[in-house]
């Protein structure tokens, strides 16, 4: 396996991706598109999660493909940027047709970024816009880091932010993953500037740094995140200030059902570079998706799919953090300020 030209989820064919942010709220929110509906699914393994039209993407469900994903800050509030995305769709002529009526499919999940030092004393909901200009935003290149969705992201000790990357596989389909790494947990080891994902780090694309040599770690560091949100007053332990939501998408031809494994799948690349990760108060998430739905095709080698999806996952949340920029009022450093 190697990285495709952009290593990000771009390179499976028919994707676009767009971002928008607001650097005064430190917020914003991403979109995928496809050129095309596509089949999803999801898995939720998080005790936290936010989200809009998930039920709809179990295989037992009837809407068998979607029009666009959405991930996008602003907690619950965040989920109106799927409403912007669904209108700028409509607007467009996309959606699902039933006699004049046209209805886009666009399920969303959310972080939690409200104490991060921004503005939020809005008038009027701002990610109903943020999703407009994501939809407008769309191309087959995108900023990671301090972007869209991931802009006002944190991890327990450093800044998160937007992640992506991708595989070509021997087989010849293409596999890409997409996150915002905003997690309770850490990205990298303790004490160190050695991520989790070390081993699967393909061309120092998070700086070659290698995996720390430490053994026995079985607990992570007092949180830098808990700590600084302490500066609001008093937050709850059970409160659910966290997340990492993601994306894995393939050109391999997939059922709705399978879209559903190779998300389950994907996961072990959540829990390999995030510790802890899948916790309570996390609302962690993975949507799959793939742009060839299967007929009487063979069917693909979900083994060696879910493998892929899983190490791009652990690559793509190690670049969200890697790519993070400094901002004001920023309340962590970023891994290139601080380990």
């Amino acid at each position: 396996m190697k990285p495709g030209p952009r290593n990000l989820i771009t390179d499976v064919a028919g994707l676009r991706v767009g971002n928008a942010a607001d650097e005064t709220l430190k917020s914003g929110a991403t979109v995928l598109l496809g050129d095309k509906p596509f089949i999803a699914s999801v898995a939720v393994m998080g005790g936290a999660p936010g989200t809009r039209e998930t039920d709809l993407l179990e295989p037992d469900k009837l809407v068998e493909s979607i029009d666009a994903l959405v991930l996008s800050g602003g907690s619950a509030f965040g989920l109106d940027a799927a409403t912007g995305v669904q209108e700028r769709l409509r607007q467009n002529g996309r959606g699902f047709a039933l006699g004049p009526a046209i209805i886009p499919i666009v399920p969303a999940a959310i972080v939690f970024d409200l104490l991060n030092g921004g503005t939020k004393d809005w008038d009027r909901n701002p990610y109903y816009d943020l999703g407009l200009q994501a939809y407008d935003n769309a191309s087959e290149t995108f900023e990671i880091g301090t972007a869209g969705a991931g802009t006002g992201a944190l991890t327990a000790m450093h800044k998160g932010g937007l992640g992506s990357a991708s595989f070509l596989l021997d087989s010849g389909h293409t596999v890409g993953a997409l996150v915002v790494a905003n997690p309770v947990g850490s990205v990298t080891q303790p004490n160190t500037r050695n991520f989790w994902a070390a081993p699967f780090e393909v061309d120092d694309e998070f700086g070659g740094f290698g995996a720390s040599t430490q053994t026995g770690i079985s607990a992570p560091e007092p949180s830098r995140k808990a700590a600084a949100m302490a500066k609001f007053g008093r937050i709850p332990e059970t409160a659910p200030t966290n997340t990492t939501i993601a994306i894995v998408a393939t050109d391999a031809p997939l059922t709705k059902a399978e879209c559903k494994r190779l998300a389950t799948a994907a996961h072990d690349g959540m829990a390999r570079a995030i510790m802890p990760s899948h916790t309570p108060h996390d609302g962690d998430l993975i949507f799959a998706l793939s742009t060839t739905p299967r007929t009487a095709e063979k069917p693909a080698d979900l083994t060696t799919l879910g493998n892929a999806a899983a190490h791009c996952l652990s690559r793509a949340i190690a670049r969200a953090v890697y790519h993070a920029i400094p901002a004001k009022n920023d309340l962590l450093p970023t891994w290139s300020q601080k380990a």
